[in-house]
């Protein structure tokens, strides 16, 4: 088992990695739109997703895999009315490679955020 650690998307807040490497699979923690300072990003929905997008692709570069690796998502929003701004920005980045993907609306995220994505991905 391998932990995964990278400067160029937040640092976990909490006792957790921001991923791990078991075998040749990495599992993220969830990402938020945090920036990687730790500083919170306040813009709309599709502004956090794509923040979170840029975290995900920053964990997965340090952990050798990609979103061309990824097999499941798992997509938390705090209002099911957002998804679909949230799928559109989600369809960016998974546009010809699809994985698996589950998505459930929350009662709340971490710094009262509108999106958290956890992925499990291939490392090459």
């Amino acid at each position: 088992m391998k932990v995964v650690h990278t400067d160029a998307a937040p640092k976990a807040i909490g006792p957790y990695s921001q991923g791990i490497i078991v075998n040749n699979l990495f599992y993220s923690s969830g990402q938020i739109p945090l920036l990687p300072n730790g500083e919170l990003l306040e813009g709309d929905v599709k502004e956090q997703t794509h923040q979170v997008f840029k975290n995900l692709q920053a964990v997965l570069e340090e952990a050798g895999a990609s979103l061309e690796t990824v097999v499941k998502a798992t997509v938390f929003i705090k209002d099911m009315n957002q998804f679909g701004d949230i799928n559109e920005v989600y369809g960016e980045y998974f546009s010809t490679h699809k994985p698996a993907r589950s998505c459930v609306e929350v009662a709340r995220l971490p710094k009262d955020v509108l999106v958290e994505i956890e992925v499990i991905a291939l490392v090459k």
